[in-house]
């Protein structure tokens, strides 16, 4: 018996594939990204990619799911019978259950840093660098492993929950938590002596600094923030009713994400740069130089564990969503499944990244491809599985579906998508395909 359910609301649903956009990406990748990539350039470029590229294959995943109401496998099945098409649904659902595997281990250093920082001890040795503390942390077997099968169980338990009672539920409390704690940080950073220095490099670009390569590293990370390519918002549109209007969540949700990135730019630059810390510190900038900004400030303590609250919020969301493919694929849109395949997908998760959460530990001596085990499975995933998908998906919805029939869906209950419609067409069916191309090609040095 086929008993799917449906989101409640628009909000719901748009907080939900917001939640879904703003997790690592935006909090952890963008600010990190800006500071190696040139700042303000890196951001503008982010800011016109999400807009030009991300939001229409954004879109385009909203009218698959919408269109068929089915899981990302079945939606390609209904609408491309007795093709190959099937398998872009089968790539999304595999890259997810990868991406899970590894994401959770990153979800699992930030619940060990939200327990060492409220039992005192993250601030306590002033003898240990920070550098240091986050290297201890992950090359801990028994440390790496309880906390990424307590992130793990979180997950489960909300999606298990159910789309209305669980994911959306969730994502309603934690969506407003998460921007009222970003707008308490952006305040305290603004205000510190030498702040303005930061807003300067994030804000005003430097087009000396415009390059190939930044230009490429832009695109892929508004590519990777929008959670696009993996069809989760396939999965999650198959919840909606006819009645919303896509082209305006899709707004919604890119620029919800824009905001998010934006306010993660003026929470770090200003207190690093106030601080004298470099901004070009790469993927320690959160774990490493953050604890040693906010380490110089007046209840430094208590603004970092707002911090970790936020992200492990918007780590969270992620979460639930990339689980929710895995499952709506198991469960194929029957409710009465989804509690067992939950825990089933989640156990066999978990167990999947093992690996990489020993990877900076007792597995740091094996390598593939010149890559850890974490390494690579964010490699094959974010640099080739997911512009794969989002390739396949453009070229899906531009040269395999009747222009007359997406424009039927996605048209119903919008006003504006007539007058933009040949744009947005425009774009997911040639502009889109090129740019991922592009990033495609980066991805194995073909710009340096």
């Amino acid at each position: 018996m086929n008993n799917q359910e449906q989101w409640s609301s628009k909000i719901g649903f748009i907080l939900a594939a917001a939640g879904s956009a703003i997790g690592l990406g935006a909090i952890w990748k963008f600010p990190y990204m800006a500071g190696t990539n040139g700042g303000g350039v890196f951001f503008l470029l982010f800011i016109l990619f999400t807009i030009l590229i991300g939001t229409p294959i954004l879109l385009a995943e909203f009218y698959l799911g919408r269109r068929t109401q089915k899981d990302a496998v079945s939606a390609f099945k209904v609408l491309a019978p007795n093709t190959a098409w099937p398998l872009v649904g089968i790539l999304g659902v595999i890259c997810a259950f990868i991406i899970l595997s590894f994401y959770s281990v990153v979800g699992g250093w930030i619940l060990s840093y939200i327990y060492r920082n409220a039992t005192g001890q993250l601030f306590a040795d002033s003898a240990i660098s920070y550098e240091d503390l986050f290297g201890q942390i992950i090359a801990s077997p028994a440390e790496v492993l309880l906390a990424q099968g307590v992130f793990m169980i979180i997950t489960i338990l909300v999606v298990r929950g159910g789309i209305q009672n669980g994911i959306e539920k969730a994502s309603t409390y934690m969506m407003p938590a998460l921007f009222i704690l970003f707008m308490v940080l952006v305040v305290r950073s603004l205000t510190l002596d030498g702040a303005m220095e930061g807003v300067e490099f994030l804000l005003k670009p430097d087009w000396s600094l415009l390059t190939a390569k930044t230009s490429l590293l832009a695109l892929g990370q508004a590519f990777f923030t929008l959670s696009i390519g993996v069809s989760i918002m396939i999965t999650y549109a198959s919840y909606l009713g006819k009645e919303v209007n896509l082209p305006s969540s899709a707004l919604s949700v890119a620029g919800m994400n824009i905001f998010i990135s934006l306010l993660a730019g003026l929470v770090i630059f200003p207190a690093v740069f106030a601080l004298g810390f470099e901004p070009n510190a790469g993927a320690g900038l959160v774990f490493v130089v953050l604890p040693a900004v906010f380490n110089e400030i007046a209840f430094g303590s208590v603004f970092f564990f707002v911090f970790l609250l936020l992200l492990l919020f918007a780590t969270l969301t992620s979460a639930f969503s990339i689980l929710e493919i895995v499952v709506a694929a198991l469960t194929k849109g029957d409710s009465d499944k989804r509690k067992r395949y939950t825990w089933i997908a989640g156990i066999l998760i978990f167990i999947t990244g093992i690996p990489s959460a020993l990877s900076f530990g007792v597995f740091s001596h094996i390598q593939v491809f010149g890559k850890s085990i974490f390494d690579f499975a964010d490699f094959i995933t974010n640099s080739i599985g997911m512009p794969l998908g989002a390739l396949f998906i453009s070229l899906f919805v531009g040269f395999r579906m009747k222009k007359s029939d997406v424009y039927q869906e996605i048209s119903q209950g919008s006003s504006i998508a007539s007058k933009l419609f040949n744009i947005w067409y425009f774009l997911v069916k040639y502009l889109a395909p090129a740019a991922i191309i592009l990033i495609f090609l980066q991805s194995f040095g073909l710009f340096e």
